[in-house]
């Protein structure tokens, strides 16, 4: 992989470390990652709930609080309209128990992955309009549900949106359209997630309730658990005001009430007193949730989060936990039918873009195998399961290429189509798969190089084994939570001697003993087995590592960090 190194000035770094107080390793890469000044930095490291920008910059919210509050003084009936995903599920949970404690009770619809697909459905609005429905809250969707708001607004029911997708140049004719990208939005951080919009909605809603303070931060703790659960899950940038958001709600796991989540973090291997980094959020609480909207119906997440039963909750959790399972099945099935086909045919430099469809691939995990096709290839990929004639699917895509505007450019082949730009998904006729492949590939290759498919290390600073320490490293894991945005960070140490012959594990695993001036440490390399005959004792290497959280080596009583090898080359 290439090596980015990012540019450092160690007598700012300096200035930096004394001012926080934190070791120097931390404070280069707090500088290189653009905290460059004491207070910013402090921030950073320390925030609060205080920090969270004011909901009322949220374009429309006066006039989404005012319906709500309305709606709440006429005992109307709302619907929230939700999404499948864990930000979708999550968002609902939100607003269902805020509206409840605001003295309203509302009902709440989520679509089906396979029978109904992604998005606002006209028929589900004439069953609410017909059950005596008044105001209905979308929730991580809606934002290009134009027509089925319009149909709504028809059968006598107002349309509040709260989405964070992209729009249309045209918004929703909705009482309220509550989206930070909206063209004439002003609220500083764009990148909330559908649960923090959600989050938003019911913290104004409160304050203009008239909620004492205190009061309102219980709630908004309660809260912010699931919001930076769905925060991860949704792979949004970890940072400004969603660092806020996770930091926080992450710490708050580490005492949890609500037996639906309770009976979540169990199932995912997190005892009570013991909450999970955001990179366990992602890999085993998160898909959890998003099982149950990919193999089955995701109502049964929203009735394990909002049940009082603590045997129905683990009863759901429990089955989670299986669906789980065979959401991994079936998307090991897939992504091997992929790379099978990627042996025979092998990716090169023409293939800007990949595109693979075929019957009776399962649509609830295409988007996941997306994924691990773009790890493999560092490419834009879309992954399409074919039934009765349609394809369905989604995409992902690497740093430097947009995908929502790449699908805007050809809107006549789709049916539906949506999403934003590291990720998307659309409806199309099968029979034109072949004409998106090419269209997809040639608008890929008019925008991307060859160097854009070369996977990058972006390295934070280059240190010495000196400065490796249980105390520097605890500094360095301040700087968490990390993922999407904030990534973990990553240092170069160079002239390395390999001080014992590569150590392999499980046919899989590598383990370097390495050595500078007198201090050794060892590396894990996840994966890296093949390369085990790269690298000989006694030889000089320069390596690339990430300091790591090791709870499993601090439960034993050792430190509680490792440092995990992500690439290394000989010595420079």
């Amino acid at each position: 992989m290439r090596w980015n190194l990012s540019p450092s000035d160690p007598a700012q770094v300096a200035r930096l470390a004394q001012g926080l107080d934190i070791a120097v390793p931390a404070a280069r890469v707090l500088w290189a990652r653009g905290y460059r000044e004491i207070g910013d930095a402090r921030r950073f490291l320390d925030p609060g709930l205080k920090d969270l920008h004011d909901p009322w910059g949220l374009r429309d919210m006066s006039a989404a609080v005012e319906r709500l509050c309305r709606a709440i003084e006429q005992n109307e009936r709302i619907l929230l309209y939700g999404d499948y995903d864990a930000d979708g599920t999550s968002a609902v949970v939100i607003l269902m128990k805020g509206l409840e404690l605001a003295g309203c009770k509302a009902s709440f619809h989520v679509p089906h992955r396979i029978r109904d697909g992604y998005g606002m459905r006209g028929d589900v609005v004439e069953q609410a309009a017909a059950s005596g429905v008044k105001l209905i809250v979308s929730v991580d969707t809606g934002i290009r549900a134009n027509e089925v708001v319009r149909h709504a607004s028809t059968l006598g029911i107002d349309v509040i949106v709260t989405d964070h997708h992209l729009p249309e140049a045209e918004l929703p004719p909705a009482v309220a359209v509550l989206n930070p990208n909206r063209g004439d939005c002003s609220y500083p951080e764009k990148n909330l997630c559908g649960a923090g919009v959600a989050f938003k909605l019911i913290d104004a809603l409160t304050s203009k309730l008239g909620w004492e303070q205190a009061r309102r931060e219980r709630l908004l703790d309660s809260l912010l658990k699931l919001v930076a659960i769905a925060t991860v899950a949704d792979v949004v940038p970890l940072t400004g005001e969603n660092r806020i958001i996770v930091k926080r709600g992450l710490e708050g796991l580490k005492n949890v009430r609500n037996p639906g989540l309770r009976a979540l973090l169990d199932v995912s291997g997190f005892k009570a007193g013991l909450a999970p980094s955001a990179g366990q959020v992602a890999f085993r609480v998160a898909p959890r949730i998003n099982a149950a909207g990919r193999m089955a119906s995701a109502m049964e997440v929203i009735e394990m989060f909002l049940t009082a039963d603590t045997s129905r909750a683990r009863e759901l959790a429990a089955k989670l936990h299986e669906l789980n399972q065979d959401r991994q099945q079936t998307e090991a099935e897939i992504a091997r039918s992929i790379f099978e086909r990627c042996a025979s045919q092998p990716v090169t430099d023409t293939d800007a873009a990949l595109v693979f469809a075929a019957e009776g691939w399962h649509r609830g995990v295409v988007g996941i195998v997306a994924s691990r096709v773009v790890e493999r290839f560092h490419r834009p990929v879309f992954v399409l399961g074919i039934e009765n004639g349609v394809a369905q699917g989604s995409g992902r895509s690497i740093p430097a290429f947009h995908l929502l505007e790449a699908l805007e450019t050809m809107p006549d082949l789709f049916t539906k189509f949506g999403g934003h730009r590291q990720a998307a998904g659309l409806s199309m006729a099968s029979e034109l798969v072949e004409v998106f492949r090419e269209r997809f590939r040639a608008y890929a290759s008019e925008r991307l190089t060859p160097a854009d498919f070369e996977p990058e290390l972006v390295i934070d600073a280059e240190i010495d084994f000196a400065d490796l320490t249980d105390a520097s490293a605890a500094d360095v894991l301040r700087l968490a939570p990390f993922g999407f945005g904030n990534p973990v960070p990553l240092f170069v140490a160079r002239n390395l001697e390999v001080a014992a012959p590569p150590e392999v594990r499980n046919e899989r695993h590598l383990f370097l003993r390495l050595r500078s001036n007198g201090r050794m440490v060892r590396m894990k390399a996840w994966d890296f087995a093949e390369r085990a005959d790269e690298v000989e004792a006694g030889a000089r290497i320069d390596v690339a590592f990430q300091i790591e959280e090791d709870q499993y080596s601090a439960s034993r009583g050792y430190a509680p960090w490792q440092a995990v090898l992500k690439d290394f080359c000989a010595a420079s």
